[in-house]
């Protein structure tokens, strides 16, 4: 299974600040955003994924360092897993273990049933952020479709 196979380009978003509120862009927007891009390719109620997701911030922040957090999540109404990319090339203040900024929050939602495929969904997102040059050229990604581009490339397929 590939990242490309759980994601989709409309679950891909670019948030730049704006010259008014260049610094209104908080942790909580970040995942109010994700949630809602969750639940676009999970068709469950966004409220019920952020709440997921923001339970397991309040654990341990998913902010893993080097500008990358990635929020996860479990839920019983759920079948498959899916994920959401979101990237905020001004960063995002994330509570990450490094104390840096967060530019790419890659979100995971899946069965509470699929502990096994969660993890190494978990690890695959890990493993294909560990690339400081690939994380560069995601976060300067001019818009969503570039960046899901990206990442099918980097996993060795095009998925257009």
């Amino acid at each position: 299974m590939q990242l490309t196979d759980l994601l989709s380009a409309d679950r891909v978003t670019v948030h730049r600040n704006s010259a008014t509120t260049p610094s209104d862009f908080t942790k909580a927007h970040a995942i109010t955003l994700l949630s809602q891009l969750l639940a676009s390719g999970t068709k469950l109620p966004a409220d019920a994924i952020e709440r997921v997701l923001t339970e397991r911030e309040q654990l341990q922040s998913t902010g893993i360092g080097e500008g990358v957090a990635i929020p996860h999540g479990a839920l019983t109404q759920i079948e498959t897993q899916c994920a959401a990319l979101l990237i905020v090339p001004d960063g995002v203040e994330f509570q990450a273990i490094d104390g840096e900024k967060v530019t790419l929050l890659f979100a995971v939602v899946g069965p509470k049933r699929a502990t096994g495929e969660h993890l190494k969904t978990l690890a695959r997102v890990s493993r294909l952020l560990r690339n400081k040059a690939f994380r560069d050229r995601l976060a300067l990604a001019p818009d969503a479709r570039t960046a899901y581009d990206l990442i099918a490339t980097e996993e060795g397929g095009d998925k257009r």
